[in-house]
């Protein structure tokens, strides 16, 4: 830590109280060892960061602070959280912490919310539960406090305001620890910045946080304690230096292979789409960026098919396409769509390496030894391994879900293919690999639709880039004129929001928690 900011800190009263102890946390499944020797520490009013890759074991240990495992996982070692052990030598004490002493929010916010009740009554609910107050935990997760908002069911609400969502619930525990798997996933640059500031407010009140990431950007901005993990072990606390993203490389001017016209979408009669036009050539690659709930997935839904309620007309070669419903086999498999929010996509009852492979036997007529041949060889070429893909979906990070996602379309052999956040989860090597094998997509013809909300990755990848808000298309243009140039004022603040600055040393006048 920065001598500014532990001096501040020190003076202020906050900070020095450990409030989490971990002591060579070990944790097994059948004969795998998936997290082995891991220690370390969470203080008072400081953020303490575990970095690795996908499968690094990072969630693993993260949810041992709750004595929580997956199925058939043992854990050993001891946990101890604000001084109850959670976990000792014989394993899980039963001690229950969640909610109270410590608040957990997944990776994908999906799995954590009720679909069938309004964020409103689940929130309020919350803090009648645990004397917190909803609308401070609300406009503390950068959530409007609206009645029509708090109305809306989960599903109505872009994969980043789900997010939010879910941070909402979770502050409005009240909770001493709060523990953030990838907090910064599915979010624009400028939503990013923000919550870089709120939980540094968090962390400078007194509440103990517990950062999950890749992002190495908002560790660093955010982080006074680094742990990085490879295959279940510590391997260092410093933190590793940024990579570049390798580029796709331009395409030349082809035929339009999918077009859109005066495209426009509603949800809930409400406008969310408005009279877009879009065209993707063979070869190309299409980026789209914008705020969060700016309309980015609704548009590439519709183009899958899968959002029946809009107007306008989506051509495929010249020739109309319908919705999802009514498309031939071969239009479903020339168009193939990649979620942004992939473990809702999986059947749980069913091995992953399984549905991947059944893609190519459904859409491509293998035989299915062959498809699981080939779907092995993707998914290793992927980074994940068939004894890993072997497993179900539960079982699996959410990196290598994502991973096994595009594996899946991509053995479609699809002429489109809509990637939707598709690299949120991954690491800087995850992101490698996938950016190769879309090269190499790229080079054979196929078209892509990147929708994104890191800049410079979409710059990376992209031939031209269109900018979405509020479901218009207010800019668009080659990636290097856009990041360097902006014209519109949305632009202009998704650049100037997409590097994080370092840390400031932190205000420490507030009270500590109690």
């Amino acid at each position: 830590m920065p001598p500014t900011r532990r001096v501040a800190r020190e003076e202020a009263g906050v900070g020095g109280e450990v409030v989490v102890r971990v002591e060579g946390l070990a944790a097994t499944g059948g004969a795998g060892v998936l997290v082995e020797g891991v220690s370390f520490e969470v203080l008072v009013g400081e953020v303490t960061a575990l970095v690795g890759a996908s499968g690094a074991g990072k969630t693993t240990a993260a949810l041992a602070l709750l004595g929580e495992a997956g199925d058939g996982v043992r854990l050993a070692g001891r946990v101890e959280v604000a001084g109850e052990v959670v976990v000792d030598g014989n394993g899980v004490t039963g001690v229950d912490v969640r909610g109270r002493v410590v608040a957990y929010m997944p990776q994908h916010p999906g799995s954590a919310l009720n679909p069938a009740r309004r964020i409103g009554a689940t929130v309020r609910e919350l803090g009648k539960l645990h004397w917190g107050d909803p609308e401070a935990a609300l406009r503390a997760a950068q959530l409007p406090t609206e009645r029509a908002i708090l109305r809306r069911f989960p599903h109505q609400f872009s994969g980043g305001q789900r997010q939010r969502v879910v941070l909402a619930q979770a502050l409005t525990c009240r909770p001493r620890v709060l523990v953030l798997d990838e907090p910064s996933t599915g979010l624009d640059s400028i939503t990013r910045l923000r919550l870089v500031h709120e939980l540094r407010e968090l962390a400078a009140s007194g509440l103990g946080i517990l950062l999950l990431s890749h992002d190495l950007d908002l560790v660093r901005a955010l982080a006074t304690r680094v742990i990085v993990l490879d295959a279940g072990r510590v391997v260092s606390d410093v933190l590793p230096q940024s990579t570049e993203p390798p580029r796709l490389g331009t395409s030349t001017p082809s035929q339009p292979l999918l077009k859109a016209m005066n495209l426009s979408a509603t949800v809930r009669r409400e406008p969310v789409v408005r009279e877009v036009d879009l065209t993707l050539h063979a070869g190309g690659c299409l980026g789209i960026v914008g705020r969060s709930g700016s309309g980015k997935t609704t548009l590439a839904r519709c183009l899958a098919g899968l959002h029946e309620r809009h107007t306008g007309t989506i051509h495929l070669d010249g020739n109309p396409l319908p919705v999802l419903r009514k498309r031939t086999r071969d239009q479903h498999r020339r168009v193939q769509y990649v979620w942004q929010e992939v473990r809702g996509s999986f059947d749980e009852r069913r091995p992953v390496l399984q549905q991947v492979a059944r893609t190519a036997e459904r859409l491509r007529g293998l035989a299915p030894g062959q498809a699981h041949t080939e779907a092995a060889a993707t998914l290793a070429r992927l980074g994940v391994a068939a004894i890993t893909a072997a497993r179900p979906p539960s079982q699996l990070s959410g990196g290598e879900l994502q991973r096994a996602a595009l594996a899946r379309a991509v053995l479609a052999h699809p002429d489109v293919l809509i990637c939707d956040e598709i690299t949120t989860a991954l690491d800087d090597r995850g992101t490698a690999l996938v950016l190769d094998l879309l090269g190499e997509l790229k080079d054979r013809g196929t078209a892509l639709l990147w929708i994104g909300h890191d800049l410079g990755l979409v710059a990376a990848v992209a031939d031209e880039v269109l900018v979405l808000d509020a479901g218009r298309v207010v800019e668009q243009g080659p990636p290097t004129t856009l990041t360097t140039d902006p014209r519109h004022a949305l632009t202009r603040q998704l650049v100037a929001a997409a590097h994080i600055s370092p840390p400031a040393p932190i205000d420490m006048r507030s009270e500590p928690r109690r």
